[in-house]
């Protein structure tokens, strides 16, 4: 690692392969949107001699953003595993987007992988969304490197970028954050600019030199030495605090040169333990040149510096019932544990799912049992089921290359897995497990939509059960009081993506329509009414009078029938009759046909007749009952309020105060949250929040997050409550 420079590249077109967990290595890269990690990613398979200099695998195809809906929209939409060979190791590279609707499939590269790599533009900076995800990986001790890209922009500023990365990730430690690597610059051009020709090795003292196209390795000059020895100090001082090695610290402040082996074998135990973070540089290959600079000191850095799959701990595991079992060791011959981290669809092979072994080894064909819990909420049933492997793969950009297993520490694709969906857990039949869940963030964009067709009604539900299955941090809601399908995402770039996959992947074209929240009615004060309901059209006819009154109860008490009935004025047997009919007209509304709640309605009197008396007349005696008493009282309309927490950072507390007050929401309170953050607390009318997953991003800049939770329902202001009344009007 770090200046070894003794790796190889692997062989082009051959898919690579892991037999100890030892010579794997699982990363994710991490950053914003346009920081450059596809383009990253294509130069480190294109130095691994894994594609060609097109940054093109055998089809054309490039290895990663090799979706449709990828190309259309110009920006990574999904986790893509980029499988590389460098020396004797697999590096599997989990390319993930950076724009925060995607934030799932973030997170699922985050779970696959024992290490992260931390992109970060210098033309752009660190963003609020980056920020914290960093802090997530820092909270579970995942190591980390970060690598400064786009050093060609005219004003990119290694130096300064250096120490904006510091500020952003090592605020309580500065000195934990510091360049392995200088970048080597050419001559000047016409605008001032000077291209990266190279990298400056700091602890080895050498100069790797890119200009030709391939790397070669030099001295320094007699002008670089004094930069290098200052920076290259700091780094030693920096390397050796963060390994804890004492006497190694005291034999530095003696003044001992230490050798270059020690600095190296302390870099990398420090990175492995996720205390000191490298910051390296990256820039784009030479005209027809088979090494981008920087990435064979990536790779390098990955492959010596980075944990193995055996020094990451696994997710906990219980039975499916949830009893405890034992932690699981990385060990290819212990029992088998896998993960699904990612599903997908292929027109011709079907349904594919990305898996990340644990534990075990995993081989075409064999039955395993399948297990996902825990997302009842988000539109998946609980599951338990026995399912046949079928092949196994390597995927590179849209090939996919067999393998004859995969085991415990690397990652594979398994085809014709029908039941599988991302989250679920594969392991031995004789013995099923379940992974502890991660993290997934909550859907909070409200997407309701219908069948534009027949025909595509008929294909909604499978094409909407798939859509959930491949992506847990879409919600589907079957809402009984609007009618509605809703699918709930987590922003509008998530959501038109969701729509593209119904119309290209399933074959299913739906209309966008208004979301609607579930009103609710209820009467504003005492009321009486009463049912007439009288027939008479030969044969037997239908008689049934009552008489009810209405007062309005305490939120959340629901109906409440109450029988006062004297003297058999209504027979026994048709007082549950009448209750039967209140019951039905209340859940139908009875002022805009929203269901009415939090009143009692108690029965005094009524008339029966010996033969036209029957259920059915007093079920609709009951109902006509209560559209009388409604029709001489005033309703109120209740709109649900939600309580909303959100988390923003101390410099847009100010404008989200105001942003909630302007949503007829009432601020309850704040309070201090870690990293310069506030916790606001408001009660806020749903019907104001439905696009507050778009807004709030704007309006703090991607770094505000917030919930949501159902506090009650209460009555709505006059004037929009009219407003809703004219319209029910209307449509009716």
């Amino acid at each position: 690692m770090g200046d070894k420079a003794n790796a190889h590249p692997g062989a082009a077109g051959r898919a690579a392969s892991a037999d100890h967990p030892a010579s794997v290595r699982n990363v994710v890269l991490v950053g914003h949107s346009g920081s450059g990690k596809t383009t990253l990613v294509e130069a480190l398979a294109l130095t691994a001699g894994a594609v060609n200099r097109a940054g093109r695998v055998e089809d054309g195809g490039t290895v990663s953003d090799y979706d449709e809906i990828e190309h259309r929209q110009q920006r990574s939409v999904q986790l893509s595993l980029v499988p590389v060979e460098w020396g004797d190791y697999k590096v599997n590279l989990l390319d993930t987007p950076g724009y925060a609707d995607f934030v799932g499939e973030l997170r699922a590269g985050l779970r696959a992988a024992d290490a992260a790599l931390f992109v970060v533009s210098a033309a752009d900076g660190v963003d609020g969304a980056t920020r914290m995800v960093w802090e997530e990986c820092a909270a579970v001790g995942m190591p980390r490197a970060i690598v400064i890209t786009h050093l060609e922009s005219a004003r990119a500023d290694f130096t300064e970028m250096t120490r904006t990365c510091a500020q952003a990730f090592g605020a309580d430690d500065p000195d934990a954050v510091l360049p392995l690597y200088l970048p080597l610059y050419g001559e000047q051009g016409p605008d001032g600019h000077a291209p990266v020709t190279g990298l400056i090795g700091l602890l080895s003292q050498r100069i790797f030199d890119y200009a030709s196209g391939e790397r070669k390795e030099s001295e320094p000059g007699a002008d670089q030495l004094p930069l290098i020895e200052e920076a290259r100090n700091k780094l030693i001082e920096g390397i050796i605090a963060e390994s804890e090695d004492e006497s190694l610290m005291d034999r530095y402040l003696s003044g001992e040169d230490i050798d270059f082996t020690t600095l190296v074998d302390d870099l990398e135990r420090a990175v492995a333990r996720g205390i000191f973070h490298p910051v390296l540089a990256a820039a784009p290959a030479a005209e027809g040149a088979r090494q981008g600079i920087g990435t064979v000191e990536l790779l390098e850095l990955i492959t010596g510096g980075f944990p193995t799959p055996l020094e990451h701990p696994a997710p906990a595991v219980t039975t499916p019932g949830g009893k405890p079992r034992p932690a699981l060791v990385c060990d290819p011959s212990g029992p088998l544990v896998a993960e699904v981290v990612k599903t997908a669809s292929d027109p011709y092979v079907g349904r594919i799912s990305l898996v990340r072994v644990f534990s075990g080894t995993l081989h075409p064909d064999e039955t395993v049992h399948v297990s996902g819990h825990g997302l009842a909420d988000r539109g998946h049933e609980d599951h338990d089921v026995d399912e046949r492997v079928g092949a196994l793969s390597s995927p590179f950009g849209k090939q996919q290359r067999g393998l004859t297993h995969c085991g415990a520490g690397d990652l594979a694709c398994v085809a014709k897995l029908s039941r599988a969906e991302t989250g679920d857990t594969l392991s031995a039949k004789d013995d099923p497990l379940l992974m502890e869940p991660w993290a997934m963030p909550d859907p909070l964009l409200p997407l309701a939509i219908q069948a534009h067709s027949k025909a595509d009604e008929d294909k909604l539900s499978q094409g909407l059960s798939r859509l959930v299955a491949e992506d847990p941090t879409m919600r589907l809601e079957q809402n009984q009081d609007t009618h509605q399908v809703v699918l709930w995402c987590l922003g509008e770039a998530h959501a038109d993506v969701a729509l593209e996959r119904l119309r290209s992947r399933y074959g299913v074209q739906v209309d966008v329509v208004p979301y609607k929240v579930s009103l609710r009615e209820t009467f504003a004060g005492k009321s009486g009414g009463r049912g007439r309901h009288v027939k008479q059209s030969g044969g037997h006819g239908q008689y049934a009078i009552c008489e009810i009154e209405v007062e309005p109860l305490p939120g959340g008490s629901g109906i409440e029938f109450v029988d006062k009935v004297v003297g058999g004025a209504v027979p026994r047997q048709f007082i549950p009759s009448v209750e039967k009919g209140v019951r039905a007209q209340a859940a139908k509304g009875v002022a805009a046909g929203y269901a009415l709640i939090d009143v009692r309605i108690t029965l005094l009197d009524g008339k029966a007749h010996s033969v036209d008396s029957s259920d059915a007349a007093f079920q609709t005696a009951g109902a006509l009952a209560l559209r009388e008493a409604a029709a001489d009282a005033r309703i109120h309309l209740l709109e649900p309020v939600a309580e909303v927490q959100v988390l923003v950072g101390d410099d847009h507390v100010g404008a989200v105060m105001s942003d909630l007050s302007g949503r007829r929401g009432r601020v309850v309170g704040t309070e201090q949250a870690p990293g310069g953050r506030t916790l606001v607390r408001a009660e806020v009318p749903e019907i104001e929040i439905g696009r507050y997953a778009v807004d709030l991003r704007s309006l703090s800049q991607g770094t505000a997050r917030f919930s949501r939770t159902y506090a009650r329902h209460e009555p709505m202001p006059p004037q929009l409550s009219d407003r809703i009344r004219e319209q029910a009007g209307d449509a009716s």
